[in-house]
């Protein structure tokens, strides 16, 4: 379920991004998507691929990772962020709520480390 109020758009430095095309408040719900969960094995040739930029690590001992589908793999990475997401490790969905009010025209972003409000640095020099 991606809301209808979202779209993907291009930006000016960071490629593709997440946008509102309406306002949004504060602890909304926006996606609920599916995971294709890959196991550890797989993360080394996923690692050699363009896929390496776009996958989670996955489960609490983070010995998989996976491919968020919808949207989830296109928002980038801000802290703080104006979205949090969850994973459901059990029905292997992601969820993607506002953590702020967002304004229409807004690019909605996660942060990679997992709370949206975590400093610890990422492995890409961040624009």
């Amino acid at each position: 379920m991606v809301q209808p109020y979202l779209i993907v758009l291009p930006t000016e430095k960071r490629g593709s991004g997440v946008f509102a095309t309406d306002d949004i408040p504060a602890g909304t719900t926006i996606e609920i998507s599916p995971a294709i969960v890959m196991e550890s094995t797989d993360r080394g040739h996923l690692d050699q691929t363009k896929l390496h930029d776009y996958i989670f690590e996955w489960n609490p001992v983070a010995n998989q990772c996976c491919v968020g589908l919808g949207y989830i793999s296109i928002y980038n990475h801000a802290c703080p962020s104006n979205c949090a997401y969850e994973m459901d490790f059990e029905n292997d969905l992601m969820e993607i709520k506002t953590t702020r009010d967002i304004k229409k025209g807004e690019e909605l972003f996660i942060n990679y480390n997992g709370s949206f409000d975590d400093e610890k640095p990422v492995w890409f020099e961040v624009q």
